[in-house]
C-alpha cells in the first residue's frame, strides 16, 4: 500500500516539476515584444529560388 502512494507521489512530483520547466525555461529576456515584430514586417522579404 505503501509503495503505490509512494509511486503517485514520486509521477506527480515529476509531473509538476515538468510542467514547471516548460512554463518557465524560456527565454532569458521574455517574449520578444511587439515593436521587434512590427520592425520585422517592415524588412524586405528574403530571396528565394529561382
Amino acid at each position: 500500500m505503501w509503495l503505490l502512494i509512494l509511486e503517485a507521489l514520486g509521477a506527480l512530483a515529476l509531473l509538476v516539476f515538468l510542467v514547471w520547466w516548460t512554463m518557465f525555461s524560456g527565454r532569458r529576456g521574455g517574449e520578444r515584444g511587439q515593436a521587434h515584430d512590427d520592425a520585422r514586417k517592415d524588412d524586405p522579404p528574403a530571396p528565394g529560388p529561382g
